[in-house]
């Protein structure tokens, strides 16, 4: 009979196995996730498409991941996280083979939906990670995989690299020769039994809700989706606006905008690290600090100040010059992904039971959030004609989250660290 200790080596070395594919998978997902956030604006240019259906374009993957994350989630318990990671990586393929064939906006709408498979592939990769995790690594091995978001940067390589040597449309053909390799790795390196399948798990939502800490869960995935579909509509958004606002061609826009994606995503596993030595509340908090500083910062639009002087009207001209604008936008997405990692261990740590589901329920408010931003960023530009109101609205919805998780985190310790009536 194998001692502990024999158990938490070959745990580990199933991890050193595990991860990186799950990671790679999601690294491809998130790709192909994203893919119109950089090609998306020469798709507009193509069939002269209006802002709304520009942004509905953008909206609809986050909207389908956000319709399939809890069904996924369950499907991981029931089938097997292995199987419908596998599931979702061939839709994906399919997705990308629609691509190659379309040449109309319903056609690229349909695939637009289906690229919301990557969400189903997080659900099912986080219950598939965190099976074979103790929990004293789990933060860490949290904000490894939620790193795979780093995959939404290579789009603004890849796209302007194919455009400017072929066609944009070569970038879903690589996307599907990758996704083929996925599969085949993951069907030959992992052992079935690794995502054992449990035909008895609980499949009811409401009997799910029930079993977890119901309130103070619920109100961490909100504030997850607040802060992880920001980062993600950004991430979308930042392309068109960079090269708006300082007057650059759409690819340059493109590669500025990955300084956001990039250390965004890979702050999550600095995060989670820092919130398993710290703990997740104290990280959240200064986190979400910086960003507020940050959006601060770039909410404030070019102006022109008039000042009437004794002889002549003297004018004050107030631009952020690029690099400037360049450091924050860096600042606050290393911000950002230090929050997300963090809350997804919080919210994690605190429902391992029911992880996939719990991994649903935040992959819904996240993608519910980033669904609705594009459009409301759209909006808001057209009746504003203000390009810096995305950061106005940004910087409103994390000083709500802010103030709300202070609150609900103070009441929280006040219930299990203090005497009753104190």
């Amino acid at each position: 009979m194998k001692s502990e200790t024999d158990r938490a080596d070959d745990r580990l070395a199933s991890l050193a196995v595990v991860l990186p594919l799950a990671l790679a998978g999601f690294v491809v997902a998130a790709g192909c996730w994203t893919l119109f956030a950089v090609a998306g604006l020469h798709l507009r240019a193509e069939l002269d498409l209006s802002n709304f259906q520009f942004g509905f374009l953008l909206a609809m993957p986050m909207a389908v991941g956000a319709a399939l994350a809890v069904p996924a989630g369950l499907a991981a318990q029931k089938f097997g996280a292995r199987r419908i990671m596998l599931v979702c990586l061939a839709g994906l393929a399919a997705c990308m083979v629609i691509l190659l064939t379309t040449d109309t906006f319903p056609g690229y709408l349909v695939a637009a939906g289906g690229l919301g498979l990557a969400g189903g592939f997080y659900s099912a990769g986080l219950q598939f990670v965190t099976g074979h995790c103790e929990t004293s690594r789990l933060g860490l091995v949290l904000g490894v995989f939620g790193a795979g978001v780093t995959g939404a940067g290579f789009n603004y390589y890849l796209v302007p690299l194919f455009h400017e040597a072929f066609s944009w449309h070569g970038v879903p053909l690589a996307y599907l020769i990758v996704l083929v390799l996925i599969i085949a790795l993951l069907i030959m390196l992992t052992d079935p039994k690794d995502a054992e399948a449990d035909p008895t798990a609980e499949t009811s939502v409401r009997v799910l809700l029930h079993r977890m800490q119901t309130r103070r869960a619920g109100q961490l995935c909100g504030y997850f989706g607040v802060v992880a579909g920001s980062f993600f509509a950004l991430a979308l958004w930042l392309p068109d606006y960079l090269s708006s606002q300082f007057d650059l061609p759409v690819d340059s826009g493109a590669r500025l905008a990955q300084w956001f994606v990039i250390p965004g995503a890979l702050a999550q596993v600095v995060g989670g690290a820092l919130s398993d030595r710290f703990g997740s509340a104290r990280v959240i908090g200064r986190a979400l600090v910086v960003c507020l500083i940050a959006l601060f910062v770039l909410s404030y639009p070019p102006m022109t100040l008039f000042i009437q002087g004794v002889d002549a009207t003297i004018r004050v001209e107030f631009a952020l010059p690029m690099p400037v604008e360049g450091v924050f936008v860096v600042t606050l997405g290393l911000a950002m992904g230090c929050t997300m990692g963090s809350l997804q261990r919080l919210v994690i740590i605190e429902n391992r039971p029911v992880a996939a589901f719990v991994a649903g329920l935040l992959l819904v408010s996240a993608c519910s959030v980033a669904f609705a931003l594009p459009v409301v960023f759209s909006s808001v530009n057209h009746w504003l004609g203000i390009r810096s109101a995305v950061f106005m609205i940004l910087f409103l919805l994390l000083v709500g989250c802010l103030f709300l998780f202070a609150r609900e985190n103070r009441r929280h310790e006040r219930e299990h660290l203090l005497h009753p009536g104190i």
